[in-house]
């Protein structure tokens, strides 16, 4: 399991990514978005280079690429509107990629919402997995009208996103789906960014879009 460095294109130009590839045959290809750009968030956050590490493990393939304007990916920050088509470009280059096997869309914070409401959006894409959704920040409409599996995680103590906000959300929710609840932990999981990795394992390892 390695990062293999890619280039995507991007309505906005060249796209920095990495592709983490399982040790076997990929069981699915996954797109995870990063937090807020203009917060400092890249693709090489800590929960997000963590998440696609335990996601590699337990057989998927791991797209994590940069916003446009974050690191050596062209353009600039566009609120939101921009980096939903740069997420929905990435998931062009992963379903060409990996043809005929499961599509899921995975984020963190900001990244979460983008990758959760493309998600919602496009046929090709079968699971949401969203970690600290800024549910209290952002549209997440299509979500909630959304009948596809749907896993969420987030800190009990996050200072941006309050864990009562994110329970009212889940209770909107369409079946099926699942919350897991990270003890004490902070928006950015800090001290306990492994768990989160922990948490995707144990909702995902056994998953299948197939079975629900």
């Amino acid at each position: 399991m390695a990062d293999h460095i890619r280039e995507i294109q991007g309505p906005a130009g060249p796209l920095e990514a990495l592709v983490e590839k399982p040790a076997g045959d990929p069981r699915a290809a996954v797109v995870f978005a990063h937090p807020l750009p203009i917060r400092g968030g890249t693709m090489h956050t800590k929960v997000v280079f963590q998440g696609t590490k335990a996601l590699a493990r337990i057989g998927c393939a791991v797209l994590r690429f940069n916003f446009r304007g974050v690191g050596r990916s062209a353009g600039e920050w566009d609120e939101g509107r921009g980096e939903l088509d740069d997420y929905r470009a990435a998931v062009d280059f992963m379903a060409s990629q990996y043809p005929g096997i499961e599509v899921w869309a995975a984020g963190f914070s900001f990244g979460s919402y983008v990758a959760l409401t493309v998600g919602a959006e496009d046929d090709r894409i079968c699971a949401l997995i969203g970690i600290a959704p800024p549910v209290n920040r952002y549209d997440f409409a299509a979500v909630k009208r959304s009948t596809r599996p749907k896993f969420i995680i987030h800190g009990e103590g996050d200072e941006l996103i309050p864990i009562k906000a994110v329970r009212e959300f889940y209770a909107q929710l369409a079946d099926p789906k699942e919350l897991v609840e990270i003890d004490r932990a902070n928006h950015l999981f800090e001290g306990q960014v492994s768990e989160v990795g922990d948490a995707l394992e144990d909702l995902l390892a056994d998953f299948s879009c197939r079975t629900q």
